[in-house]
């Protein structure tokens, strides 16, 4: 009998050669369980399991859920409590202008959802987006992807698409009434957690109102506490025109969002009608455990918590081979001097009792973006593990 290690290898479509092949029995809170042992998981599944795992309320959620009815018909078409509470949850703490959710399955649907509305309200097809920017995999979200190597391989992708330089002052000028919208992470985060500078936002949102451009804000990953405000918008007091939400938006179950004024939204109800659609989009159990999740980030107030968090991640974490850690709440870059250092702190991080991930656009740094609902004991713990794991790599690969 094939083992799952063989079967996993056999018959699952394989995203890299070098998977990192932790067979995962169960996962609690801050830790993923196998046979081998217990691993604290330092990236949330990236970004998605803020409120960590299998949290009783979610579970609950999801229980309660599917007993009681789960697939029922399209997105749209049903009135179905889960998603009704969950959209008048997200927009009461969401800016006021951002009243009318659209779910759908992924980030990367939420993302082709976005750039789908814009181009149907503005009447407009060119759309903007920036360098080493990450927005999805599907056909339109690669193709507004800022990586060169990841779309060759694809091309032909979406005509009239253009990529800016984030924090770049002059690529505003590249925003013109021709423009459908411009899609931005309000911090980069494949680019490896890239903060904007002076004003960059505002500049973009003043631009796009000049140009009456739509702007669009992938909050996939800084959105629900990650950066320490609910949103990371929040930071600098800049409201797009559609905010795109999806991984810790779900807690823990497939879900994503496109969040607009619902007089942009209802670009989408006619001419024609059905203009965006998705069979399993806002799936009711999902629904029922983003909703169960994020009551748990608010009542629980651990986003308040994420600073102090943050502070004794940077105060532990002091080693020669650490250049320099970026980052903005619990969404952290860790650079090092060598790429193949980090390629092998990430790799060998497990038998350190820990997961760590890379970025996909910055080669020298490695991820650290942990539950929110970690505590002192397990920073300190990984820490610790984290410091012999980067002296075990200063002897093999010394500065």
């Amino acid at each position: 009998m094939l083992t799952n290690r063989q079967l996993f290898l056999k018959y699952l479509g394989q995203t890299s050669r070098e998977p990192l092949m932790i067979e995962v029995e169960r996962a609690e809170g801050v830790y993923l369980y196998s046979s081998s042992g217990r691993y604290i998981d330092l990236i949330s599944g990236v970004s998605v399991s803020n409120t960590g795992h299998c949290h009783p309320r979610v579970v609950e959620a999801v229980t309660r859920q599917a007993s009681a009815y789960m697939h029922t018909m399209v997105y749209g078409e049903m009135i179905q409590s889960p998603q009704v509470r969950y959209a008048e949850k997200l927009c009461s703490i969401l800016p006021p202008a951002l009243d009318n959710c659209y779910f759908v399955n992924s980030g990367s649907e939420a993302v082709e959802g976005a750039l789908k509305l814009a181009k149907r309200y503005t009447g407009r097809s060119r759309i903007i987006s920036f360098r080493n920017a990450y927005h999805g995999s599907t056909h339109g979200a690669l193709s507004i992807q800022g990586s060169e190597s990841f779309k060759n391989a694809f091309r032909p992708l979406l005509p009239d698409t253009f990529l800016s330089t984030f924090n770049d002052p002059a690529s505003l000028e590249m925003i013109d009434k021709k423009t459908a919208c411009v899609i931005v992470e309000p911090i980069q985060g494949e680019a490896g957690i890239i903060l904007p500078q002076n004003d960059f936002l505002r500049k973009l949102r003043e631009r796009c109102n000049e140009t009456g451009s739509l702007l669009i804000f992938d909050e996939v990953q800084t959105a629900f506490g990650r950066t320490g405000r609910m949103f990371a918008l929040e930071h600098y007091s800049v409201i797009p025109d559609i905010i795109v939400l999806a991984k810790a938006l779900g807690g823990g179950m497939p879900l994503g969002a496109f969040i607009a004024p619902a007089a942009i939204m209802s670009a989408l109800a006619d001419n024609p009608p059905l203009g965006h659609i998705t069979t399993f989009g806002g799936h009711p159990v999902s629904s029922a455990a983003g909703l169960a999740s994020l009551e748990v980030l608010i009542e629980g107030n651990y986003i308040s918590t994420v600073k102090a968090k943050t502070s004794l991640f940077r105060e532990k974490l002091k080693h020669p081979l650490i250049k320099e850690i970026r980052g903005e709440g619990l969404l952290l870059a860790v650079q090092l001097q060598d790429p193949r250092q980090v390629k092998y702190v990430v790799s060998t991080s497990p038998a350190y009792g820990m997961v760590l991930d890379y970025f996909l656009f910055c080669n020298d740094a490695f991820r650290i973006a942990p539950p929110l609902v970690i505590e002192e004991s397990h920073i300190l713990m990984a820490c610790s593990g984290l410091m012999a794991l980067l002296d075990d790599t200063m002897r093999r690969f010394p500065v």
